[in-house]
């Protein structure tokens, strides 16, 4: 081997080591950017990112954009803010169960409509939740086990998302304006009553409460206007009464002319 060529080689053994140095720095800055107890993975070929039990207490930033699977149950995360999954455009499947999560803001999941086919929400601590949170949202999506309050908005909301299956049974009322209704499933409690239609004729019936109270008040007023007046009136004839006859003519036609 000539000196050229052994120049060449050097040349390539160090252009091979530099890139192998440069990838590996490279792959140690991305696994510091993840949060403790956080990493990457594929499973049966879809990208996927897990933060299972990685003691989380918001949804974490710098998730790989390409992620399909992401997995961030069983942490203490309370809530879910606007543009919470934004970034992450090819993700299919989201489970957030196990959580703290009582409240969900409105476009929480906006950018996940057109491709999200699943989201788990099950074994939180959600009472109530907008259906609007979920607006546009085709996933299956799985709300068992949280302590659901039974009312209308419950009702609007279980007609707007697609349930996953098997999971509604689990929807079950920890709490509801009727006490017969705590500890029984949802969809078994909402076949004999509409909850939006109890709600509409309670408004409606204090609306007509209202009213009526409002015109009960004019009448009276008008009542005690009149009565006031006719006393006023009795009160200046009877004086007019007292006065000699020539004063009282005159404060007589004093008084109709007033009046006409």
């Amino acid at each position: 081997m000539n000196a050229a060529e052994r120049v060449l080689l050097r040349s390539v053994t160090m252009w091979l080591l530099l890139q192998s140095l440069l990838l590996l720095a490279s792959c140690f800055r991305s696994a510091a950017a993840f949060p403790k107890g956080c990493y990457p993975s594929e499973e049966e070929g879809l990208k996927t990112f897990r933060c299972s039990n990685a003691r989380l207490t918001e949804v974490p930033r710098d998730i790989p954009n390409d992620t399909n699977k992401l997995y961030l149950d069983s942490n203490r995360i309370p809530f879910l803010p606007r543009d919470a999954f934004r970034d992450l455009p090819l993700l299919l499947e989201l489970d957030l169960s196990h959580n703290a999560i009582t409240s969900i803001e409105s476009g929480a999941f906006r950018g996940l409509a057109d491709h999200l086919r699943s989201l788990d929400l099950s074994s939180n601590r959600l009472v109530s939740v907008s259906k609007d949170a979920f607006s546009n949202l085709k996933a299956k999506v799985n709300l068992s086990d949280n302590p659901w309050l039974c009312d209308c908005r419950l009702q609007e909301l279980i007609r707007t998302v697609d349930l996953a299956a098997g999971s509604s049974g689990g929807i079950v009322c920890d709490s509801s304006a009727q006490e017969e209704h705590v500890g029984k499933a949802f969809l078994q409690v909402i076949a004999n009553t509409d909850f939006c239609n109890v709600y509409k004729k309670t408004t409606d019936i204090a609306m007509l409460v209202t009213m009526f109270g409002w015109f009960a008040m004019v009448i009276s007023y008008l009542v005690y206007y009149v009565r006031q007046n006719q006393e006023d009136a009795r009160r200046h004839l009877e004086y007019l009464k007292s006065l000699p006859s020539k004063q009282r003519r005159s404060e007589e036609s004093s008084t109709i002319s007033t009046v006409v």
